[in-house]
């Protein structure tokens, strides 16, 4: 093969190479573009479905207030109301993990935690006169950079959802705490909550440590 052949051959692997790295590229961003859309798709399903449990939950606070419900019924509802709220949380915290933390997502956190606080404020009336379940709230600091703090959130996550799991009877309510909501300030002012993480049960205990399920059962009813 001669010298221009030779030299002709390589320049045309540059290019094909080029070409190949180009399509790679592209193909990438376009898949890239449309994953985008489909999360913000999702967000905002789940941005309105927030809205939806917002007025859901109020109208379960006026209507509950009518003592002629019977103290299973608002039990067995306020549970199911939270499960509800908390799978939906889950989801937005998938959504988080997979991808970049858009102001969006950010919102939308915050409207679930507020959420959570409504449903708290509902519940402390319900368990003034019914007694039959155990009402957990977990606060913890969501805004953290903090490797210690994200590994002391996620060991008290995993306690706290064995116990949930363990028995049937417990409405668990994470919030998170630093995200300056007028109506939780309030409450953990009146329980005089400063440090994070931190359990309220059945708004009486406050735990600041906890270890295993157990330091988490010997609280409830």
């Amino acid at each position: 093969m001669t010298h221009g052949k030779m030299l002709k051959s390589k320049k045309h692997v540059l290019w094909e190479a080029l070409v190949i790295t180009i399509t790679i590229f592209l193909l990438g961003l376009f898949l890239g573009m449309i994953l985008e859309g489909s999360n913000s798709i999702k967000i905002n399903n789940l941005f309105a479905q927030s809205e939806t449990s917002l007025i859901d939950a109020m109208t379960i606070s006026k209507l509950l207030e009518d003592s002629k419900f019977d103290c299973e019924v608002i039990k067995q509802n306020n549970i199911d109301f939270a499960d509800r709220i908390y799978e939906e949380a889950k989801l937005l915290e998938e959504y988080e993990e997979s991808g970049k933390l858009t102001e969006n997502m950010k919102v939308l956190h915050k409207k679930y935690d507020l959420l959570r606080t409504l449903v708290w404020t509902n519940n402390q009336e319900s368990l003034k006169f019914c007694n039959n379940y155990n009402l957990i709230i977990y606060l913890y600091e969501y805004n953290s950079e903090e490797i210690n703090t994200r590994a002391i959130n996620n060991v008290w996550s995993k306690i706290l959802l064995e116990v949930k799991e363990s028995n049937d009877d417990v409405l668990l309510l994470p919030i998170a705490a630093d995200q300056n909501l007028a109506s939780l300030d309030l409450l953990m002012s009146y329980h005089k909550i400063e440090q994070f993480p931190a359990l309220i049960i059945n708004d009486k205990d406050i735990l600041q440590e906890i270890d295993n399920v157990k330091d988490v059962e010997t609280y409830l009813n």
